[in-house]
């Protein structure tokens, strides 16, 4: 059953590459460029999974309660050093996954000082000080436990602000774009060459999204998709060997790595390339601070930003805003302000 943790993640992980589904592009284009379509897919892909999530319970197919006390301290400082970490490390958890199988050795030295703050924050050197911050919580869990409300009439608010803001871009003319003589045909140009709109792959991260609840809980690991605690325990197997570590979460971020590498040979988007010095010292402390902000607030982009607010946790809503943040701070000091400066000196 925990290859089934494989296969979702080369579904999620070649759809991302090939749609390229950008959680740090979402947040950072908010900002940056005051363009809100990426977001917006990312709120497609929470809603999708939302209604199914809610359906499963609802038939009996989930019993599960995965929200715990609001660590509310924590949530806050670790999301807002997340944001930061991946404007540095170009990339959030799993994209640092998915472009590392691009050849990106940013990205795998990002992954790498990602992994070993995440373990040393879970059983190392810093597990008492994320204990210690951690358990300043609340016993608020979900928002629509603390209101005293069914949880469907959040779902149906999702579903409306979604659909409204889908209906926005959707009702704009179409940009022209160039058009390349395909040199695949049929099954093979729809997967590899044809460019994905940003909502239909924002639909297919929903749908895998969902199925990745059944599939793990039937394991005995009883969350959906996450990639912290994962990338965490493949650092803590290969130091001390321990298969108590190896679990459908493991499995789901290694398929990751492989369906995006699928997907970036089948597009020839692979390719080896190695970052100057300053981008190989960004991309370090960027994982670093990824490591730590995601162990603080439980969960990085995907856990916190894509399944948490499924399920409409507070933690999942507080720290979804707070690591658009400290994006926003990123992206100040990494863009917005070098690019006036240079435009002073000009």
């Amino acid at each position: 059953m925990l290859l089934t943790g494989l296969f979702c993640g080369i579904l999620l992980g070649f759809v991302m590459q090939r749609g390229r589904f950008c959680i740090t592009g979402a947040f950072r284009d908010l900002y940056v460029t005051k363009n809100n379509k990426m977001f917006v897919a990312l709120l497609i892909a929470i809603t999708v999974q939302s209604i199914g999530f809610f359906l499963l319970k609802e038939i009996g197919v989930l019993n599960v309660d995965p929200a715990e006390n609001f660590a509310f301290l924590a949530v806050l400082i670790g999301a807002f050093l997340f944001g930061i970490g991946i404007v540095l490390a170009g990339g959030c958890a799993t994209g640092t996954w998915y472009r590392a199988a691009e050849g990106l050795v940013g990205s795998w030295i990002a992954l790498f000082t990602y992994m070993l703050l995440s373990a040393m924050m879970r059983t190392g050197p810093l597990g008492d000080f994320n204990k210690a911050l951690r358990d300043i919580n609340i016993e608020q869990r979900n928002i629509y436990d603390t209101f005293g409300i069914s949880p469907w009439w959040l779902v149906a608010l999702l579903s409306l602000i979604t659909g409204y803001y889908v209906y926005k871009h959707l009702s704009k003319p179409a940009p022209k774009l160039a058009t390349l003589k395909p040199r695949k045909t049929g099954l093979a140009h729809l997967l590899f060459e044809k460019r994905w709109h940003p909502f239909v792959s924002a639909v297919l991260v929903g749908f895998i999204a969902l199925l990745a609840w059944p599939l793990s809980v039937s394991t005995g690991r009883e969350f959906g998709l996450g990639i912290t605690g994962p990338s965490a325990n493949i650092m803590q197997y290969l130091v001390t060997g321990n298969d108590k570590f190896i679990n459908w979460g493991v499995f789901l971020v290694l398929g990751i790595f492989i369906g995006s590498f699928i997907g970036a040979k089948g597009s020839n988007e692979f390719r080896v390339r190695v970052p100057d010095v300053t981008t190989i010292l960004r991309s370090a402390l960027g994982g670093i601070f990824m490591g730590i902000g995601a162990s603080l607030a439980g969960g990085c982009s995907i856990g916190n930003g894509l399944v948490e607010t499924a399920f409409f946790s507070w933690q999942g809503w507080v720290s979804l805003p707070v690591m658009v943040l400290g994006t926003w701070v990123a992206a100040y000091f990494t863009i917005i302000r070098p690019q006036r400066l240079k435009t002073a000196t000009a």
